[in-house]
């Protein structure tokens, strides 16, 4: 008995050895992940004088349309409510959005994007990079998904616990304020 309880033991350890060696793998992979978008970035806010916050912000507005309130633009775009308020106050002195209060309850405030705003997010290059969306676009779309729900279960594990790393369960639609097409 000794010796199976030895071998279980054994295999144990051994999950354990592959899910440490698994772990570190995937934490260098977000390291590099973080890397180019962090580059991306940078090369994005030279090019647009624009962050990824803000474009996502215009995204999520341009793609809200008439529902576009603050509440609706910072559950898409997964982001606070005073950061969406933040970022709509810079978009708004770049004139890139108008705000106007709902004439039904003046608590509401909606955005849209003004000709300025819808240039800028259409001239604006894919996140990261053309590279990738062109690899990415070449993908098949059911292995494009199981990405796109893979990265979302890593972010959901890797969120403080209580929370969750994604406004929503599930991953983002293709197609969505970060898509890289």
């Amino acid at each position: 008995m000794a010796g199976g309880r030895r071998g279980a033991d054994d295999d144990g350890g051994e999950d354990r050895m592959e899910g440490a060696l698994e772990t570190r793998a995937l934490v260098k992979a977000l390291r590099r992940i973080a890397r180019a978008v962090e580059l991306q970035s940078r090369r994005i806010g030279r090019e647009t004088g624009l962050t990824l916050p803000q474009l996502a912000v215009l995204a999520c507005a341009r793609d809200l349309g008439e529902s576009a309130t603050t509440r609706a633009i910072a559950a898409e775009a997964d982001v606070s409510g005073a950061t969406v308020v933040a970022i709509l106050d810079k978009l708004e002195a770049k004139r890139l959005i108008v705000r106007n209060r709902s004439t039904v309850d003046r608590r509401v405030v909606h955005t849209r994007l003004t000709e300025t705003g819808l240039c800028a997010l259409a001239a604006a290059p894919p996140v990261l990079g053309d590279r990738f969306a062109a690899r990415f676009a070449a993908l098949p779309a059911e292995q494009r998904r199981a990405m796109a729900e893979s990265f979302a279960t890593v972010a959901d594990m890797a969120a403080p616990q209580g929370e969750q790393a994604t406004a929503d369960d599930a991953p983002p639609e293709l197609g969505g304020p970060f898509d890289p097409l």
